[in-house]
């Protein structure tokens, strides 16, 4: 790379060091916190906090960063478990996206505190560079990804814009590069019926179990005329009280994914008018409430996949072929929304789980431990030195 000119304190010109070297500046920051960031996700992942619970991690992520000189913002935009950390100022602004909420009933199952630790690994790696490499680093800490879509509601509050790069790294059994998810709803559907005794009157009863029955059998049977690659499940959260009691009140979560999101408004309404068979059918009333927006399929900066390609090879990783253990890339996230705004990219890391894969009790068992702990290292080191390769590209500085 040729040599740019900055400024120093002073204001007199000097020479920006090699990328190289701002590279393995950053490097050497990660690993110099490196007992710190295994800290803060064993942390995370012994205290599981669910979408918009994240109280305790909304405080323990940013606590590195705030003692490395970071301007840390609380319940940033209004929303109690986000927040910002920013440091530097220069012209390229890179934005680490920390999820740490988790899943219920299944803790860190997906990882989430490898992400979050990863996150601020990689900001601590990039501030150490920022003024050299021409760069603001920005930390945001996004709650809810588990279905509540809060990238999206900091997104709607003003979040990310005038981004020049958006970046998180996501565990996952290997790695792969690039993620594809699917768009996706998320719908919350209740019944209401009317009680009765099972036994003794059960023709005054209207059996809002029934109608879940209903839409579920609906459900079934539509699979055959959907699109191959659409998903469609979901779980009863409550089904009734008392054997001897017609059920007067259920209640589930349903997810319906697409390719895209224009695919997915397509296909949605046709999985509503299965749960409205099911209202039909049994006389109950039906309730649809979306739980938050759609997530957006993911639009990639090719740019930085690539550059994050090479630095993960750089460091050892291995790339996995297409296949079984490598489908982890389709699973949707509210990341897909940012990249829609702002350039984006959002690469998994393996943790060497195999057989077990994300959302397994197992999975969330090898989030700790020593591979997990290279994971979250490389992922950091990796994510800094793409940080650093999009800040030195800035205004046609060449490798």
């Amino acid at each position: 790379m040729g040599a740019r000119e900055g400024r120093s304190v002073e204001g007199a010109p000097r020479e920006r060091p090699e990328r190289g070297a701002l590279k393995e500046a950053a490097r050497r920051a990660v690993g110099r916190h490196a007992e710190e960031l295994i800290a803060l996700s064993e942390r995370l992942h012994a205290d599981p906090e669910t979408a918009w619970e994240e109280h305790r991690a909304a405080a323990a992520v940013p606590e590195p960063l705030d003692r490395a000189g970071f301007d840390v913002t609380s319940s940033y935009l209004g929303l109690e478990t986000a927040f910002l950390a920013r440091y530097g100022s220069g012209p390229v602004r890179i934005a680490l996206c920390a999820e740490y909420d988790a899943l219920p009933g299944l803790g860190h199952a997906c990882g989430h505190n490898l992400i979050a630790a990863s996150a601020v690994g990689a900001a601590l790696g990039l501030a150490a560079v920022a003024d050299e490499a021409g760069l603001t680093v920005e930390v945001y800490g996004t709650p809810a990804e588990e279905g509540g879509g809060g990238k999206i509601e900091m997104l709607e509050r003003g979040a990310f814009a005038g981004v020049d790069l958006a970046m998180m790294v996501h565990p996952a059994p290997v790695d792969v590069a690039e993620a594809r998810p699917f768009a996706v709803s998320h719908s919350r559907i209740a019944y209401t019926g009317k009680s009765a005794h099972a036994a003794a009157y059960p023709e005054a009863g209207v059996n809002a179990a029934d109608a879940f029955t209903v839409a579920q059998v609906a459900i079934g049977l539509l699979r055959q005329q959907l699109p191959a690659s659409a998903r469609v499940h979901g779980v009863v959260t409550h089904a009734g009280d008392a054997p001897n009691a017609i059920p007067e009140r259920t209640s589930g979560r349903w997810y319906v994914r697409a390719e895209t999101l224009a695919e997915l408004a397509e296909l949605e309404p046709r999985v509503m008018r299965a749960f409205e068979a099911g209202a039909l059918a049994t006389g109950c009333e039906l309730e649809i409430e979306p739980e938050s927006k759609p997530y957006a399929e993911f639009r990639t900066d090719e740019s930085a996949l690539g550059h994050y390609r090479a630095n993960a090879l750089a460091l050892g990783r291995e790339f996995a072929p297409p296949g079984q253990a490598a489908r982890m890339n389709r699973a949707s996230t509210d990341m897909g929304n940012v990249s829609q705004v702002v350039p984006a990219i959002h690469p998994y890391i393996g943790i060497g789980s195999l057989p077990a894969t994300n959302h397994q009790h197992e999975f969330a068992a090898y989030c700790v431990g020593a591979t997990a702990q290279r994971a979250l290292l490389d992922g950091a080191t990796a994510l800094a030195w793409t940080g650093v390769d999009r800040g030195t590209a800035h205004e046609g500085a060449v490798a």
